[in-house]
């Protein structure tokens, strides 16, 4: 009988390569079907780089997490607390940057995991709310962090390469 069970490891600097080779396929696996690739690979040389990880990795107001299924890496997630939120909303807040999950997993409740160990985050440092930003075209993910109580709070610019999308930014209150 198979342990299906999904574990949440912290990512550590050791794992830089691991990290950002995934956080690469997960989001060209995704992303790359709806959007040009000259603004693909023009957004990945600026967000996935060796430097760009390094640096996210060792921020101590930024962490990364895998999802994980019997030792096989099966989604991450990102998470920014004070002034490394890409948008700096409150120092009682958590962002959750990205959560990413391997296409063939999907359905199998890795990102509701993810999710909640984000909110049990939060409510561990007893910050006020969670938010993120979430493409507007992108119903799905919307629909996802609906069913977890995040509620559309504003919007914001987001470029990918040359292409200028606008992401709507959705929170959770905790308190």
């Amino acid at each position: 009988m198979t342990d299906n069970a999904v574990t949440i490891e912290k990512v550590t600097t050791a794992d830089a390569d691991i990290l950002l080779r995934f956080s690469k396929k997960t989001f060209f696996d995704f992303w790359a079907p709806l959007n040009s690739t000259a603004d693909m690979e023009a957004y990945a040389s600026v967000a996935f780089t060796e430097q760009k990880i390094g640096s996210e990795l060792h921020n101590p107001d930024s962490a990364f997490y895998f999802a994980m299924v019997n030792g096989q890496i099966t989604g991450y997630l990102k998470l920014n607390y004070n002034t490394a939120q890409t948008e700096f909303q409150d120092s009682n807040a958590l962002e959750v940057e990205r959560i990413y999950v391997l296409a063939e997993h999907h359905g199998k409740k890795i990102g509701h995991h993810l999710l909640d160990f984000a909110l049990q985050q939060a409510l561990d440092k007893k910050l006020q709310y969670v938010w993120l930003g979430v493409w507007e075209h992108n119903k799905k993910a919307q629909k996802f962090y609906e069913q977890h109580g995040f509620k559309v709070f504003s919007n914001h610019t987001f470029m990918l390469g040359s292409d200028i999308q606008a992401d709507l930014l959705m929170k959770r209150e905790l308190i």
